[in-house]
This record gives structure tokens, sequence and C-alpha cells, in this order.
């Protein structure tokens, strides 16, 4: 440090001191939990220097409703529309874990037929929760023609569910050993040509993202995981098989009669960004190809087990799970031989599949940060519960 004396009025003496190089400072802030990017009631605390992320914080429990313990006050029967509320755009996914789990502890099978409108009505719900991930995804980087394309395609579905539950959402249509009723006449017509539609719009959804230069250029390399990480931090469904991990519980774990099907299990490289979003593009299809097989093998039928109207599994205990659209989706019930559970706990895929998301975003800009969390495709009803 030098001093330089310049004379004043005074004869006082001022020194000079030279500027200090400039420094900065880590900023925090709050993306959520109004923000649309996150999808639902979550906050992301993030630590920035510019636009660079530094460190995230991620805040839920702002959907809690104590679900677990409500379960354990309900009758079996009632507790199916509460599964209904976790994950709410896979509803009929929810459903048929719920019941698997009291049928396996009941030693219960459903009549085939039932079976059968089970994994069709589960795979158009998985093609219409990966329609609303490809729309919701796309706007987040400011592309919107997508999203009117897949909210015509879900608009579809929504009318079948509606024509064979009664409900477009919040169907509770399963039941322990079987379902409410039979489907309506034309459902096997119906089906098979909106699964003749539903492809022309998951091919119109890829050639408008898949080879966009844009939409490469924001999600490849963007977000990566290892397959060993990912099965470190517990991930499961479409984020660990972008990671190069082939798991799929109708394939790994079968359950109803997917081992009587034929379908492939898309499996990643990279683990980016990239990756996460075109695996749902071609399990999309698989589902189509599922659906087919299953109405194929439809015939006339019981679709209820003869069993008591109120379920009363006998004491014990039991853990039943499926391949839910956000990955493994579990079960665990206690049970002291009454009419309710003694003990209910939820294995929530989209829970499991947040925790890895500091990992995934440390060291990328805000506007990484968005398309990161879109990848993972959580729903906070399941993940606060």
């Amino acid at each position: 440090m030098t001093e330089n004396a310049a004379p004043t009025n005074m004869g006082s003496t001022i020194t000079q001191v030279p500027n200090p190089e400039p420094g900065t400072v880590d900023m925090m802030v709050n993306m959520g939990p109004q923000h649309p990017a996150t999808h639902g009631v979550f906050r992301m605390e993030l630590r920035v220097d510019g636009e660079q992320i530094q460190d995230l914080v991620p805040h839920i429990g702002y959907l809690h409703r104590g679900s677990e313990k409500l379960c354990e006050h309900e009758l079996y029967s009632q507790i199916i529309t509460l599964f209904d509320r976790l994950d709410y755009v896979s509803n009929f996914n929810n459903e048929l874990v719920i019941v698997s789990a009291v049928e396996k502890l009941m030693d219960v099978a459903p009549p085939p037929r039932a079976e059968l409108i089970r994994i069709i009505m589960c795979e158009f719900n998985r093609i219409a929760s990966h329609l609303l991930f490809y729309g919701t995804f796309a706007i987040d980087m400011g592309a919107i023609t997508p999203l009117l394309y897949n909210f015509r395609d879900r608009e579809k579905i929504q009318a079948l569910f509606e024509s064979v539950s009664g409900a477009r959402m919040m169907h509770n249509y399963f039941r322990v050993g079987g379902v409410k009723e039979d489907v309506p006449d034309d459902f096997e017509s119906r089906s098979l040509a909106l699964c003749n539609e539903l492809e022309h719009g998951i091919d119109e959804t890829d050639r408008l993202l898949t080879g966009n230069e844009i939409f490469l250029e924001r999600t490849s390399g963007i977000g990566v995981i290892s397959g060993e990480d990912a099965l470190d931090w517990g991930l499961s469904g479409s984020v660990l098989r972008a990671s190069g991990v082939s798991y799929d519980v109708r394939v790994d774990e079968p359950y109803s009669r997917y081992d009587e099907l034929d379908f492939g299990i898309p499996v990643g490289s990279a683990g980016d960004c990239w990756d996460r979003f075109y695996i749902r593009i071609l399990e999309a299809r698989e589902s189509v190809s599922i659906i087919r097989q299953a109405i194929a093998l439809m015939e006339p039928g019981d679709t209820m087990a003869k069993i008591r109207r109120i379920a009363r599994p006998p004491a014990g205990e039991v853990y039943a799970h499926c391949e839910n659209p956000r990955g493994d989706l579990g079960v665990y019930i206690v049970s002291e031989g009454g009419e309710r559970p003694y003990r209910l706990k939820i294995r929530p895929p989209s829970f499991c599949n947040l925790q890895a998301l500091r990992d995934l975003t440390v060291g990328h800009y805000i506007a990484d940060a968005v398309v990161i969390l879109g990848t993972l495709d959580i729903v906070l009803g399941e993940v606060d519960r």
C-alpha cells in the first residue's frame, strides 16, 4: 500500500488508498413454492454465484396431509381413495399397489379378466403421465406447441377413463379381488383406436423435441448421474433406467399378468436430462404395445373374486410394489386381523428420486435447475403424503 501526500488549504495530508479488487458474494435465491417450474408446492433454496449454483437445499412438506396415519383409521376399501390422491396423475397405478398388497396378505387372486383390465388402465395411465411430462418439460424451456399436442392426446385418455370408472381422476375403480365393474361394451375397439392415435401423438412429440438443436443444447450433458450413484441414492423408474440400469418391477419381480406380455425395457447410457426425457418417449411406445397385447388376451369372465365385501386380512405383514410412471412404488402393511391396517408405510418413488437433486444440480446454472428438476418428474402429493 502506498501513500501519496497532497497539500491542502488547511495544511493537512490526504491519504489515497487504491481501490481493492471487486469481490463476489454468494446470493440466496428462493425458487418456489409458487414457481411454475417447480411443478407443485416445492421450494428450492439456491446459493448462487452470479447464475452458477453453488449449493441447493430442497424444502418439502407444503402438501403434507398425514396419508399414512389416515390409512390406519380407514377400511381397506376406503384406503384406495387415499392412494388416488398420492400421485394424482397416476391414479390407477396407485390403486393397483394397495389392492395388490391386501390381496397378497389375504392370498386372493383376482379373475384373469380383471387382471387384464387393470393392466390396460395402468398402461394408459402411464402414457397419460408421460404426456403430461413431455408437455410441461417442453414449456419449462419455452416450447409451447408440444404442450398443446400432448394435452390433446391426454384428453382422449381421460375420456376413456371416465367411460370406465365414471371419473376423470380419483377413480376408485380397483377393488381388493378385482375391479368395481366390467368395462363398457365398446372398450376394446375404443382402446385399440386410441392406441393408434396415441402412437401418432408420441411420434409428433419425438419429431418436435428429440432432435431439436435448442432442446439438445439445454438437455444433453446436463444433470448427469451414473448408474452406480443412481442406485446409491435409491432412484428408480425412468430416472434410474436413463443411467443404464435395467430395472423394472414389471419384469424383475412380475406381478399381475405382466409375465405373459412381451415388451422391452428402454435403457439409456449418459444419465443426463436428454436420456431421462427420451426414455419416457420409448416407454410410452412400449405401453401402447402392452395394451394391444392385453386386449388380445381378454376373454369374457368375472371381474371380481368371490370374497367378503369388507376385507379382513389375517394378522401378518406384507410388502408389495409396482412400477409406477415415476418409479418403484411400494406399500408395507402390518395387519392385526381387523378391517383396518395397524400400520401402513409407503415407499414413494418421487420422494426417493428427489434425494439426488442437489448432486445433479450443483455446478450448473439457474436455468439448468429448472430442466433437471423437470426430468425427475416429481408429484408433490406423493412426496409429502
